[in-house]
């Protein structure tokens, strides 16, 4: 992935860019490729013959990608990077010849409404090419000669060592003027200065600073700068199961993710992001607590109406491409947890100066106090009936708890009384109804006999400490039944009625819920190997997806995903500091 810190794009291992939506992430793509075909856009730039080696790697502390290839005929270094946009958004391209004289190509179709629109190109008098359809506009400015041929802009050139050739694609809207020329490499000096600098404020001291920086860089890029909201993932509809039909948008901001965002933001030293994030959890929730979603747009539009690109045959077949989420209009009671936990957290950490955003807090509360008894879809959004979740209920719980604790250790206003009777009560309901006597083990839901993994969170949210038998009887059980190939699975989705055909991969961030609970248990070597295990999952240049085929030995769904690369940072911030982030988190029933 390169990022602007408000769009993305996907760089294959062989010089081609598949994905890029202008000019937000959840735009529609001009590089659709990931889930098509070549005609669906790319850009391909890569050496003319196939390469003895190829190697990847970001420059240190930055988000600049850097592709190595050795030829026959010699070596050159393609650097690609985005530059963190002031007005426009630019892809930069730069080719630098290390040994030899290297024959390279570079084949661009852009395709606008991901992959369906052509546009129409022309040259500029300068030799600029500019690409429009409707509201877009794409130029590319290059130093080596270029010209039109099926569709395309091709074109083939020599790069020999010290030779440097650049490429800028940049986007603006069709009816404004053209983006003025910039400096590539100066734009590449600009933007490693902005990521090292940024990295400079990392706090963590623990075991695997590349991990956690990378980690955090990543999240950095997924956040939409102009409003403080962090995508789920940059892209949509990448499978769960290859051939599959759990294909899911992720280019949206899921509550569920608020409490990992701050406590990682926070523990790792970035403030500023955090108390960001916080205000645009604020505003994404404003209004009638009964119209609160468990997601919202990158500026916290609320309509994420669902729908089918049926001209697009899908990641390896794997149909359909969905944009939009009909999800957002699930209830799911567990985001009022992590709602009212993100900000008791923003509040433990200073992240608040002021309490604007109490009153409502006070009318979730009331609104969650009218229907915690209330079945719902659960946190993994199932397209089945309605049920009463053990996780959606405990973090109903979370939501009264963190409240209490609000009021009596900041001073806020609040009928504390009645909130510690719901608390008591959502505590004695799960107990009774949600664990079962015959699996030692709590349940995926009330009179179930699943399991699931989502209850690994019950003591690392305060639910019920680490050695209460019921959490020791289910860990032990997740770790007997929904463990495969040495990782945690969601649950067992051909027994589960979730609306959907089975089989998907390991869910990556249940993984480390798993490392967490053991490091709690006391038994951080296990811990520790489980943790160093995931390490080992992520690709060539760091990154982690949703989730994992350890049979195949292969990512699957959205890509990068920001719940994995929250999940590993809490998780090293646990295993360095003695479980700080979740010292955070728990409080006694």
């Amino acid at each position: 992935m390169i990022g602007d810190c408000e769009s993305c794009a996907l760089v294959n291992r062989h010089g081609s860019i598949d994905w890029l939506c202008w000019p937000r992430f959840d735009s529609a793509a001009c590089f659709a490729a990931l889930l098509g075909t070549e005609d669906n856009g790319r850009w391909l730039l890569a050496p003319l013959s196939e390469p003895r080696r190829l190697e990847r790697h970001y420059r240190q502390d930055t988000l600049v990608l850097e592709t190595e290839y050795e030829t026959a005929e010699g070596a050159v270094t393609v650097i690609d990077f985005m530059p963190v946009r002031d007005q426009t958004s630019n892809l930069v391209r730069v080719v630098m010849g290390r040994r030899g004289k290297v024959p390279l190509t570079t084949e661009l179709s852009l395709r606008f409404d991901y992959g369906k629109v052509v546009p129409w190109v022309a040259k500029a008098d300068d030799g600029m090419l500019r690409a429009i359809a409707g509201p877009n506009k794409v130029m590319l400015r290059s130093s080596v000669a270029l010209h039109g041929e099926g569709l395309q802009t091709v074109g083939q050139f020599y790069v020999e060592a010290g030779q440097v050739e650049t490429f800028v694609l940049s986007f603006t809207a069709s009816h404004l003027p053209d983006v003025a020329a910039r400096d590539p490499l100066a734009l590449l000096d600009e933007t490693e200065e902005f990521w090292r600098s940024w990295c400079r404020r990392c706090k963590y001291d623990g075991d695997w600073p590349e991990a956690v920086k990378r980690s955090l860089i990543t999240l950095k890029a997924m956040t939409y700068a102009p409003t403080g909201g962090l995508v789920a993932a940059g892209t949509t509809s990448l499978p769960e199961f290859i051939g599959g039909e759990r294909n899911w948008d992720y280019r949206y901001c899921w509550l569920r993710d608020a409490t990992l965002t701050l406590l990682a933001l926070v523990d790792a030293g970035y403030f500023e992001e955090a108390d960001a994030w916080r205000q645009w959890l604020l505003r994404a929730v404003a209004g009638s607590p009964d119209q609160v979603q468990i997601m919202y747009g990158i500026a916290g539009e609320r309509r994420l109406t669902e729908w089918e690109l049926d001209w697009l045959p899908g990641y390896s077949g794997s149909r359909p491409v969905r944009v939009g989420n009909d999800a957002s209009s699930q209830l799911q009671l567990d985001v009022f947890g992590e709602v009212m936990d993100a900000l008791y957290q923003a509040r433990h950490a200073g992240v608040a100066a002021s309490e604007p955003g109490w009153a409502l807090e006070l009318s979730l509360l009331n609104h969650l106090a009218t229907i915690w008894q209330q079945p719902d879809r659960g946190i993994w959004e199932v397209r089945g009936g309605l049920r009463h979740f053990t996780h959606s209920k405990v973090m109903a719980w979370v939501a009264f708890d963190r409240a209490i604790r609000s009021a009596e250790e900041f001073g806020l206003d609040g009928p504390v009384e009645r909130w510690r009777a719901i608390r008591e009560e959502i505590h004695r309901d799960v107990c009774a109804r949600g664990f079962d006597d015959q699996l030692q083990a709590f349940v995926q839901s009330y009179g179930s006999k699943l399991l699931d993994a989502s209850l690994l969170l019950l003591p690392l949210v305060g639910f019920l400490p680490a050695d209460d038998p019921r959490v020791v009887g289910t860990v032990a059980a997740i770790e007997r039944s929904l463990v495969s190939n040495g990782l945690v699975l969601r649950y067992q989705t051909a027994a589960a009625d979730d609306g959907l055909p089975p089989g998907e991969g390991a869910f990556l961030a249940c993984s480390f819920w798993l490392v967490d609970c053991l490091v709690l248990q006391g038994r951080r070597s296990e811990a520790r190997a489980l943790f160093e295990r995931l390490l080992t999952i992520r690709n060539d240049v760091g990154l982690l997806a949703e989730e994992y085929d350890p049979r195949a030995k292969r990512q699957l769904g959205n890509f990068p995903q920001a719940l994995s690369h929250l999940s590993l940072v809490t998780t090293a911030l646990n295993l360095a500091r003695g479980a700080k982030p979740m010292e955070q988190r728990p409080a006694a029933p």
